[in-house]
């Protein structure tokens, strides 16, 4: 058997890696999964600090040599950020509902703060009421009842106080934009989003105008989560993005 390239798979905030199965699972043999927990989360809960660099240095020490990559939501906004710092070392990137982050410094700053007090009051509950309380977010809202069941399971491998220091270091209002830095992005980036997610839809039509190598796929009658609710397409799209295939996703 050919050396498969590794494929590191990034969860979004408040999933740990296990979340990726799915997706692993109808992948076959075409890569070297790893899919780890991002500090803050699951098994990496107590991991200090809960930083951008570390997060990064995390992720450079997954494997050596090149690999793929994937993230979606946080995960990919994480992403993206190795892609700029690890250059040379990716042979793929993926982003599944994913953004470069707030352009404008006030909106940024406001939603710093925001988050501020959103990790306060996660610190204050337990964790299933803070899974339940995460699954109303609007944006994941509209969940197929399968889909919410697995990720809250998924969710209840988690603290809240982790989750809360993931939201400082980590979240939208902490890391700085990357809006003004798509064009330094070499990789060949692919671009997947729900159809039913007007808004990330919207983000990768947007991204792909700023980045030099981008495809988008957008999955009708798919909400935010693209990998939980349609697993074997994403498969699918990633094993094509990662072999370099033609017939490009559609723009849509």
């Amino acid at each position: 058997m050919r050396d498969r390239t590794p494929l590191v798979l990034l969860h979004g905030f408040t999933n740990t890696g296990l979340s990726w199965q799915p997706v692993i699972a109808a992948l076959g043999e075409s890569y070297l999964p790893i899919a780890p927990d991002i500090r803050g989360h699951g098994r990496a809960g107590e991991a200090r600090p809960v930083t951008l660099q570390a997060v990064l240095a995390d992720i450079a020490a997954l494997c050596e040599g090149r690999f793929a990559l994937a993230g979606y939501s946080m995960g990919g906004r994480i992403a993206l950020h190795a892609a700029l710092a690890l250059g040379e070392r990716l042979a793929s990137l993926t982003l599944i509902g994913a953004s470069p982050g707030i352009e404008d410094p006030a909106e940024r700053a406001a939603r710093r703060r925001a988050d501020e007090r959103l990790a306060a009051e996660l610190e204050q509950l337990e964790i299933d009421a803070l899974a339940r309380r995460w699954e109303r977010t609007p944006v994941l809202a509209d969940q197929p009842p399968a889909v919410r069941a697995a990720a809250h399971a998924d969710r209840l491998r988690n603290t809240p106080a982790g989750l809360a220091r993931a939201l400082r270091g980590l979240g939208t209002g902490a890391l700085p934009s990357l809006w003004g830095r798509l064009a330094e992005v070499r990789v060949p980036t692919l671009l997947i989003a729900g159809g039913r997610d007007a808004k990330f839809s919207q983000l990768a039509r947007e991204m792909a105008s700023r980045l030099p190598r981008a495809q988008v796929a957008i999955l009708a009658g798919v909400g935010h989560a693209a990998h939980l609710e349609a697993p074997e397409e994403v498969a699918r799209l990633l094993r094509r993005h990662g072999h370099g295939r033609d017939g490009r996703p559609q723009r849509s």
